[in-house]
């Protein structure tokens, strides 16, 4: 296993290119701020015709040692790489399609990424993660095809298909918000209401900005992913989604989202559908003295989801950043049922009790280029837990991770 994790550290070393700190203002006439990807994309302008190749990627090594008898001290590799190709076919459209992949699956230990209070999806031996999350779908993690028709000064309407991608629903998915771009954990809220869906099956959409206002509605397959599985299954479209984006400053915007999921569970014969439902808001800021500030605010609620009437999820994040030091934080409460985390002694077993968890965290870049960069940090996750779930994890535990950080974003355009 650590033989993998370093490979995979190694191999990212090798192709990795620059820190996204992409703000709305930072992109140009011939490109577009994507909100759910926190980066510039192509658009179409009469008489400049454009190729645009942008390479994106995150990796990190992560060792961890926690407290109480569910502690699992295991060394683990998360990553992500994106390659985005596109070109001006016309005055107004622009074709694009993005690659992203993931070495997760031969990264993670076969129990998942240590993070006690996570659950979701299934391992290898069809039993559900519980205190881990789960590996992302590897190595195609999405596949999305997208074509972009201009209508006039900062207003489009885009059409996309992805065998594998992102509906058009929660928040910004976590591995593209840069206020938690340098946190090697999932969010705890990642199935209720925040950012599972940028996993999704065979998705077809549409999106429609107009200045500082995007609408976006999609359908897609509502079955979850097999992340265990080297797959990518095409499925019947049975849900649908749609979420609304407006700007409000240059610095702060928001977004709402509500979808309707067919039969996310087949191992569930009797749950026919759930309701997923999110709101969140994001600052990014950058001052005259070089600092740089993001944060995120991110609500969701689930509806039926592994039995419970309700789930509900909260999450503040910010990340402070100067030169080569950031100093970030996440706070978290969600709702997790007894049986979901498997509590012994607990009555009412599928209301949700709120579980909380505190996270302060350090990165300082040892290496630094225009397009990439090498960190090191370190992080303490301290975990605030219901009376009757205390005894199966030993109290309130305490988390401490150190890790390493290769992470970077370099663009090309072609006129």
């Amino acid at each position: 296993m650590k033989f993998k994790t370093i490979a995979s550290f190694l191999l990212f070393s090798s192709v990795a290119t620059a820190t996204n700190h992409t703000f709305p203002e930072d992109c140009g006439e011939m490109t577009t701020y994507s909100y759910p990807m926190a980066m510039c994309e192509g658009l179409a302008m009469p008489e400049m015709p454009m190729t645009m190749t942008m390479l994106q990627g995150n990796a990190f090594v992560v060792g961890n040692q926690t407290e109480g008898p569910r502690a699992q001290n295991k060394i683990a590799s998360t990553s992500m790489f994106m390659v985005d190709y596109g070109k001006s076919i016309s005055d107004r459209n622009y074709l694009n399609v993005d690659v992203m992949l993931t070495l997760e699956k031969w990264t993670l230990p076969r129990s998942g990424y240590p993070l006690l209070m996570q659950i979701g999806e299934e391992n290898e031996d069809h039993q559900p993660y519980i205190d881990a999350q789960h590996p992302h779908s590897s190595p195609l993690m999405g596949l999305t095809f997208w074509d972009k028709y201009t209508l006039g000064d900062n207003s489009y309407i885009k059409a996309f298909f992805a065998p594998r991608g992102e509906a058009t629903e929660g928040p910004v998915a976590f591995m593209h918000r840069q206020s938690g771009q340098v946190n090697p954990d999932a969010p705890l809220g990642h199935h209720i209401g925040q950012d599972v869906a940028h996993i999704t099956s065979t998705v077809a959409g549409i999106e429609l900005r107009r200045n500082w206002t995007t609408l976006e509605f999609s359908t897609f397959h509502g079955e979850e992913p097999k992340p265990t599985e080297v797959n990518l299954p095409i499925g019947r479209p049975d849900s649908y989604a749609v979420r609304l984006t407006r700007q409000f400053t240059k610095e702060i915007y928001a977004m709402a989202s509500a979808s309707y999921v067919s039969h996310p569970e087949p191992h569930d014969p009797d749950l026919d559908h759930i309701w997923r439902y999110s709101f969140s808001m994001y600052t990014n800021a950058k001052f005259d003295s070089g600092w740089l500030f993001h944060d995120a605010f991110i609500f969701g609620l689930v509806n039926h989801y592994d039995g419970a009437g309700a789930l509900r999820s909260l999450l503040y994040e910010a990340a402070v950043n100067r030169e080569r030091s950031t100093v970030w934080g996440r706070i978290e409460a969600v709702e997790r049922t007894p049986d979901e985390l498997l509590i012994k002694q607990s009555n009412d077993r599928s209301v949700g009790r709120w579980v909380e968890l505190l996270t302060l965290g350090y990165t300082h870049a040892i290496f630094q280029r225009d397009d990439y960069e090498v960190t090191i940090g370190a992080s303490a996750s301290k975990s605030f837990l219901p009376i009757d779930y205390q005894a199966d994890y030993g109290g309130n535990p305490l988390t401490a991770r150190v890790f390493a950080q290769v992470s970077g974003m370099k663009m090309i355009m072609e006129h």
